[in-house]
């Protein structure tokens, strides 16, 4: 290896490494061919066991020859090793592969002195050992676990057929290398089995601290490219079809673009890192962290790629497993459009998508937003992705932040187990493990209440979650059972329903102006009045509800009402705001049309 470790001093590597190697190995082992040969033709068995200088025995003219020989040998050996592992030193410390050997590092036309004197250092420290039997086997281990990773390499490039692995020495064939690298790892374990252990063991220390700690760039290692060809069967095996649920992981799509600032350097609500980890059992699976930016692409190419690069450091940062993606389109709506029917390959495809609720649109008057926010919730379901927004995510604890009290869900529409499974994985971090499920069931006043619980106890049973399970009756007749006085939120209510009465009145009002019909958003809606109260009448007393059983609870889970159609955004917002009024922490859940939970053991 002494050419390829001097590499950056030949002139044409790629001709004299494989020369200088091959004529060396051919050289060196002849020699000791025929050096096994005259050793066995001039002297015994016993003689070859027990003297070690016997080439001074028998040597000619007089046995100091060979001593003087040995020194000389030996000092050409050192100064070979000094002039090649400083250079090779350096190297590696210029690569910034290992960051403790920062101190190693050379520009390009300097000696590596530091190096050097490190080298010599430690060769200095082996002689004074004064025994060269103990030093022998360390030295030969490293030898061969570097001669093991080379032929490793060359076998994953050779059998993964590589694009770029085109070697010049044409008489190559992967088994050549599988053979050496399995021979390398037999004579270590012949040599000593204990020192092949402990070799063994500091080498993956070695790689498992460069894997952490290392800053070194992509070199193509074969690892990467059996990880790649890894990666592409098992997605062909996966297939198009629907994942059964025994196997379903989320996939969460986690839409960054906050509503409203961050700073500079901060590429993503920090929160909602914390709650895409939450959302995974034992940090294992993979979200898609996705932000827009505004603009032509021609002219935002450049700044895409520089925010997806912070974003993607700052999900490192974050320790969250994931990927980070970048769209450029002319507003929030497109880009959203197209991410959610391209991202992703196969079964791989995100399957829950994850926002902040835009608690701000009406603080800051951003009337952009409510058309927006609609637009989104309903892009997910035509393209049948389950949704989770996150009302109240400033305060989202993180790992450290011990939260007690219960998760409290609120199960009004069949969402295929979604929720119930989100509360399961809730439970598994340090920050809700002390917390208890509790599931309120929503039911027509006249409906059985006690065969629904039973229902629902069964059906927990089934699934192996433990609960306790509460049934709410109530009228949702506006006409007969409206909000009354002691409701907290009536004030809001009464509010609502003026901003509603204000909008519509507009909306009526440029309509005749324009001789048009109703429009809002640039759509034509139909607006039934009775149907909004309707609605406002039963935000609310869904609203009271929860304030009057979850006051405590240490997070929410409530199911997702669609945006009803032919009604304007506006009101959407309205019975949503309403909705979560005096609700500090609440997850609204809407599932898709498949279970992520089986009954089956």
């Amino acid at each position: 290896m002494a050419g390829s470790n001097r590499s950056s001093s030949l002139k044409d590597t790629q001709r004299s490494i494989p020369v200088g190697t091959l004529a060396a190995t051919v050289v060196t082992s002849a020699m000791y061919l025929v050096s096994v040969v005259l050793f066995g033709a001039v002297a015994s068995r016993e003689k070859l066991l027990t003297d070690r200088l016997l080439t001074a025995t028998i040597a000619w003219p007089f046995p100091s020859l060979i001593k003087i020989g040995i020194i000389l040998s030996t000092m050409g050996a050192a100064l070979q090793s000094l002039t090649g592992a400083p250079r090779l030193l350096a190297a590696i410390a210029n690569d910034d592969i290992l960051p403790i050997l920062n101190y190693f590092k050379t520009t390009d036309s300097s000696e590596p002195h530091a190096a050097t004197f490190f080298t010599a250092f430690l060769c200095i420290g082996c002689v004074i050992i004064g025994n060269l039997d103990l030093i022998t086997p360390t030295v030969t281990m490293f030898f061969l676990l570097c001669y093991t990773g080379v032929n490793l390499s060359c076998f994953l490039l050779d059998l993964l057929d590589a694009p770029s692995w085109r070697p010049r020495w044409k008489f190559h064939h992967w088994s050549m290398s599988l053979v050496g690298a399995l021979l390398c790892v037999v004579i270590m374990f012949l040599i000593s089995w204990s020192f092949t252990v402990v070799s063994l063991a500091l080498a993956s220390l070695i790689y498992k601290y460069v894997g952490i700690k290392g800053k070194a760039g992509d070199w193509g290692d074969g690892f990467k490219s059996a990880y790649f060809q890894l990666a592409l069967r098992s997605l062909r095996s996966l297939g198009a079809n629907q994942v059964h649920p025994k196997n379903w992981y989320p996939i969460p799509l986690v839409f960054c673009r906050p509503w409203g600032k961050l700073p500079e350097n901060v590429p993503c609500h920090p929160k909602l890192a914390d709650f895409a980890n939450c959302m995974k059992k034992k940090g294992r699976g993979m979200s898609i962290f996705v932000s827009i930016l505004d603009g032509d692409y021609h002219e935002c190419a450049e700044d895409a790629k520089a925010a997806c690069k912070q974003l993607s450091t700052y999900i490192d940062y974050k320790n969250c497993e994931g990927v980070a993606e970048i769209v450029v389109a002319p507003n929030m709506s497109e880009g959203f459009r197209g991410i959610i029917q391209t991202m992703g390959l196969g079964n791989l495809k995100p399957n829950i998508v994850v926002m902040r609720y835009p608690e701000i649109w009406r603080r800051e008057n951003l009337t952009e937003i409510p058309a927006t926010f609609v637009g989104i919730i309903n892009d997910c379901i035509v393209a049948n992705k389950a949704v989770v927004i996150v009302k109240g995510l400033d305060e989202w604890p993180n790992e450290y932040q011990k939260q007690y009290g219960t998760i409290d869900l609120y199960w009004i529409v069949r969402d295929g187990g979604l929720m119930l499974l989100l509360s399961q994985l809730l439970l598994t971090k340090k920050s809700f493990e002390s917390c208890k499920i509790q599931v309120f069931c929503i039911a027509e006043e006249d409906a059985d209440a006690e065969g629904l619980k039973a229902d629902v106890k069964k059906f927990l049973y089934d699934l192996r979650m433990q609960a306790e399970v509460f049934v709410i009756t109530m009228k949702w007749d506006a006409q007969t059972d409206g909000g009354s006085p002691q409701d907290e939120s009536m004030e809001a209510f009464t509010s609502a329903q003026q901003r509603i009465d204000d909008y519509l009145t507009q909306m009526k009002a440029a309509a005749e102006r324009d001789t048009t019909p109703l429009m809002a958003d640039g759509k034509t809606v139909v607006v039934n009045e009775k149907q909004v109260e309707k609605f406002l009448y039963t935000t609310l007393k869904l609203n009271s509800t929860i304030l009057r059983y979850s006051r405590m609870a240490a997070v929410v889970l409530v199911s997702l009402p669609p945006p009803p159609l032919n009604h304007p955004a506006y009101f959407y917002m309205e019975y949503m705001d309403l909705l979560l009024e005096n609700v500090p922490r609440i997850l609204l859940v809407r599932g898709y049309r498949r279970d992520v939970v089986t009954l089956f053991t």
